[in-house]
């Protein structure tokens, strides 16, 4: 306690604002945990920062003294990463939420990392532009780089890393950098924009970022295919991606999320493995699109109809103005049941809600419960094989385990519902989850996809990459000499002083 009130009164010489550097109590408890079910840790004080100079005098201040900081910005993450496990300061960048230009002639926009991507959506329709990325939650985009996150629609536009062409990063020292431009490729030097992102706060502080924009698309398609069990509905995925269609989403989720979100919203979705899949471009394009993978999910099983006439709205085969759908067909001998699309944005809205709605209806089915989720990402060919061993590793554990994923790049999740205080809960949970991760590691695949190492997935990092631990060790060591970056997280070993 006596330690908590000097470190806070030095801060506050530094940041003389007490609303903004902080112990109070409801503040300090909020700062403890994220969206994981990683034991919570209070931090001593937490501080908001509103500017990289201010995040500058903080980082230096804590080298000086060894002192822990934990970089947050909504605390959206699913590994922990901005739960601060060594106390010290929980250095909250949620105040630096200005769009500080947007260059829609270069298809560019300069943010500060609290900005939302929501919020920068907002800001960015009035030119005809979006920022594509979207991880389910509203995630702060400064703590989308640090995962390097992606989510929905990187199957199309790749993933966080591919989207940041400048980073201003405060270093440990409190000096200020940059590490890219404003142009669309650079070959000069190392590629130092590449190694923050993904680095989970542990070598700097992101407090700018020049990201990459696209056009709004002239056409918009959302669609639903139902399926009557799980395998078809993977095999169908995989078979769109064969195609080369550029699908701007391709999404599963299976029967017992469906039936998570039937419960908590009182709808009435068919509950059987369904796809949600997104298509965009010129109308002629789409349309065509829609038509392709239409005969794809067919093939999957019976066959469930006659497609309709292309350009006739509202029915199978062809994108109308309103939702067209197959006749709800029994396919007992398996394979696609249900065909549905929408090009209206309130009612693709819509059509979407099963898979919007996902994590946060598994959540209610438990509420006095926390949510673990995995995060294996496959080789596409290995992806059917993959789920399929999931869900039978889940029926042989006798428990609840919800799939869903974004399935266009190999990227699927298992959702368990735990009380972290019951072992017995937490041994199960674990072990079906080392098993999933085991079996993507065996096809080459990886135990983070999008959500990062953060706490629980330290012992895996080493597994996957035994060669390359010892160099990001040593990156470091450089970058942070006395560890007091995230402390705690991507490497089992690291202590603070």
């Amino acid at each position: 306690m006596e330690s908590s009130v000097h470190l806070h009164s030095q801060l506050l010489e530094l940041i003389p604002d007490s609303k903004r550097v902080t112990r109070g109590p409801s503040i300090v408890a909020a700062h403890s945990q994220d969206y994981s079910h990683h034991p919570p840790h209070q931090p001593d004080v937490v501080v908001f920062a509103e500017s990289a100079e201010e995040v500058a005098k903080v980082l230096h201040f804590a080298n000086h003294h060894r002192i822990a900081v934990t970089p947050c910005g909504v605390r959206t993450s699913l590994e922990g990463h901005a739960i601060p496990i060594h106390r010290g300061i929980s250095l909250d960048v949620t105040p630096m939420n200005q769009v500080l230009e947007v260059r829609p002639q270069d298809f560019l926009v300069r943010v500060q990392p609290g900005v939302t991507r929501t919020q920068l959506n907002r800001e960015l329709r009035k030119y005809g532009l979006h920022f594509p990325l979207d991880p389910g939650a509203d995630a702060s985009l400064g703590g989308m780089a640090a995962t390097n996150a992606s989510g929905t629609t990187a199957v199309r536009h790749g993933v966080m890393r591919d989207q940041v062409l400048d980073l201003e990063v405060v270093l440990v020292d409190g000096s200020i950098i940059h590490t890219g431009g404003m142009s669309a490729k650079s070959s000069a030097g190392y590629h130092m924009t590449g190694l923050f992102i993904g680095s989970e706060g542990t070598l700097g502080v992101i407090t700018e970022l020049t990201l990459r924009v696209y056009p709004i698309p002239e056409s918009t398609v959302a669609a639903r295919a139902v399926f009557s069990d799980l395998a078809a509905a993977s095999e169908s995925s995989y078979g769109i991606m064969q195609s080369g269609i550029p699908i701007g989403r391709i999404e599963l989720v299976d029967e017992h999320t469906i039936f998570a979100v039937n419960q908590a919203k009182g709808t009435t979705y068919m509950e059987k493995p369904t796809l949600f899949l997104e298509f965009e471009g010129s109308r002629a394009a789409v349309q065509e699109d829609v038509r392709i993978v239409e005969e794809i999910c067919r093939e999957a099983g019976s066959d469930p109809g006659t497609p309709g006439t292309p350009g006739t709205p509202g029915t199978p085969g062809t994108p109308g103005n309103a939702a067209a759908s197959l006749s709800n067909v029994d396919n007992t001998g398996g394979g696609l049941i249900d065909f549905v699309f929408e090009t209206e944005t309130e009612k693709r809205n819509l059509l979407w809600e099963v898979r919007h709605d996902a994590a946060l209806a598994v959540i209610q089915t438990a509420p006095q419960k926390r949510m673990k989720v995995t995060d294996v990402c496959v080789p596409l060919s290995d992806l059917p094989e993959a789920i399929r061993m999931a869900r039978e590793t889940i029926d042989a554990y006798d428990t609840y385990g919800a799939i869903l994923g974004h399935v266009g790049d190999g990227n699927y999740h298992v959702i368990f519902m735990v009380d972290p205080d019951n072992a017995e809960e937490m041994r199960i949970a674990d072990e079906m989850n080392d098993k999933i991760v085991q079996y993507a590691l065996s096809r080459g695949g990886t135990c983070t996809g999008e959500h990062g190492v953060g706490i629980g997935k330290m012992r895996y990092l080493a597994q996957e990459h035994p060669d390359t631990l010892p160099w990001m060790k040593r990156l470091k060591q450089v970058f942070d000499p006395n560890g007091i970056l995230n402390p705690g997280k991507l490497f089992v070993d690291e202590q603070t002083e």
